[in-house]
């Protein structure tokens, strides 16, 4: 049987909006991982709801605005200065609408976590699911990985995937989509917290424990009919 290893791991949350992800990180650390904690929650731009949620949690919020910073590189020092200060064990990027330096990402290597709204390597960057769409795949998804200095690159710690069905837009696969990616991000928080996770030689990822790191949404396609 695994043996935890990291039972008091600590998390900071890095948002730019509500926090739809970082609701359900928290609440399956809470269930699963009761010894690990999100420890502070930060954001930004000064109208992400996130903040007021994790304030009403007891979770530390704090602002630190880009705006306020005249080079990208002074506003990563600052926020490096704010995450640092809770001694985190990793850097979870939910929702977070920065792209960082590599500096920065140099600073947490190893520590720092992305979702990106795609089946990387497929489709990085911005309107994933317009890009998915246009390509006519009949599969999309999220990936939860590791950064890297390449933007929406790095070691793949486990992707979730929904069917695109014919009259999909934008907006309604990322709806599907959006249930799918609280449930592998918050299960992969839950194997940071104890320990499971783990890069080999190759930087390739392994989760002790896990026979798969895939999670799928079916939804049958509405108007079929059995011939």
């Amino acid at each position: 049987m695994f043996a935890v290893n990291s039972p008091s791991c600590r998390f900071v949350v890095l948002i730019s909006g509500r926090g739809s992800n970082l609701q359900a990180i928290v609440q399956a650390l809470r269930e699963r991982v009761p010894s690990a904690q999100v420890c502070a929650v930060i954001a930004n731009t000064a109208g992400a709801q996130g903040l007021a949620w994790a304030s009403e949690q007891g979770i530390t919020a704090t602002l630190v605005p880009h705006g306020d910073y005249a080079t990208r590189n002074q506003f990563d020092q600052a926020l490096a200065g704010a995450i640092d200060a809770h001694r985190p064990d990793y850097v979870l990027l939910a929702g977070f609408m920065r792209i960082l330096t590599d500096e920065f990402v140099e600073h947490f290597s190893g520590r720092l976590i992305n979702v990106h709204p795609s089946l990387l390597p497929s489709f990085p960057g911005l309107h994933t699911h317009r890009q998915a769409l246009e390509a006519g795949v009949q599969w999309h998804g999220c990936t939860v990985h590791f950064v890297t200095p390449t933007l929406d690159h790095g070691p793949i710690i486990a992707q979730g995937i929904v069917p695109v069905l014919a009259d999909d837009t934008p907006a309604s696969l990322a709806e599907r989509l959006l249930e799918v990616e609280h449930q592998v991000y918050a299960q992969v928080a839950c194997w940071l917290a104890e320990g499971r996770v783990t890069l080999d030689a190759r930087q390739r990822v392994q989760v002790q424990g896990v026979p798969t790191r895939s999670y799928m949404n079916m939804i049958a396609p509405q108007g079929a009919q059995a011939e």
